[in-house]
């Protein structure tokens, strides 16, 4: 993982683009994830985090054992998004969406991603996914995230991030942010991301190229976290393409 040198007249979307993109773009296509650590620092997880309790900024709440998720609860943001929170999903989009390119052609799929996020959330938008998706989730002791993909609707961009804002060990233990790659005919691989506060993991939606003997191939991922053993595990989700 890379450090990131973190300076005060920097915003979260310029050290976005400060990132080492070719070594994050080598994660990617080799584990379908990839991390870099220091993105934020613990006063600006610590304000994300305090958000969680504030009114009027929220279009929706869920509650994960409702409806089988799991344990625990998000938040969806509502339009217009924080500033640090919006900065964050263009910029990284602009970084990710020639990998995106890139994985649909070898997989051999039609769909391509314009390089501005404006563009592609209109796309969604034309097609009636008008509901921001960047959340923030909240755990307790006992909560976890059954292995998921976030999918919404028929445009789907597919890699999406997420910035831890605890500090293991010291605000909970357990909670670990874990995927699960399914190839075919082949028994399914794991992969732990561990991560500290401000550290950001990105990963495959669905599904990614894969390089065989016989050429690439596509397997499907899915993402969770597990159970938390102690305290209280907040983290902010970005997903580029929006809900119906």
């Amino acid at each position: 993982m890379k450090v990131l040198e973190r300076a005060t007249t920097t915003n979260p979307g310029e050290r976005i683009d400060a990132l080492d993109w070719a070594d994050l773009g080598a994660q990617l296509d080799s584990y379908g994830c990839a991390t870099a650590t220091g993105l934020l620092s613990r006063e600006e997880c610590e304000a994300l985090a305090a958000l969680y309790d504030r009114e009027g900024i929220f279009r929706s709440r869920v509650v994960m054992e409702r409806h089988g998720f799991g344990r625990g609860e998000y938040k969806y943001f509502a339009y217009p998004l924080p500033d640090a929170i919006g900065d964050v999903r263009r910029a990284a989009y602009a970084h990710l969406a020639p990998i995106a390119n890139r994985w649909n052609n070898v997989m051999g799929i039609e769909t391509r991603y314009p390089r501005e996020h404006a563009a592609f959330v209109e796309r969604c938008h034309r097609a009636g996914q008008t509901r921001p998706t960047p959340l923030l989730l909240r755990y307790a002791p006992g909560d976890f995230n059954c292995l998921h993909q976030d999918l919404y609707g028929e445009h789907v961009f597919p890699i999406q991030m997420a910035i831890l804002l605890s500090a293991p060990g010291r605000d909970f233990s357990g909670g670990e942010f874990v995927m699960t790659e399914q190839r075919p005919r082949m028994q399914s691989r794991a992969e732990v991301v561990p991560l500290a506060q401000g550290d950001v993991v990105f990963f495959a939606v669905h599904h990614r190229p894969v390089q065989g003997t016989r050429g690439p191939y596509r397997v499907n991922m899915r993402h969770g976290v597990s159970r938390l053993r102690s305290g209280r595990r907040h983290m902010l989700g970005v997903i580029f393409h929006d809900a119906q």
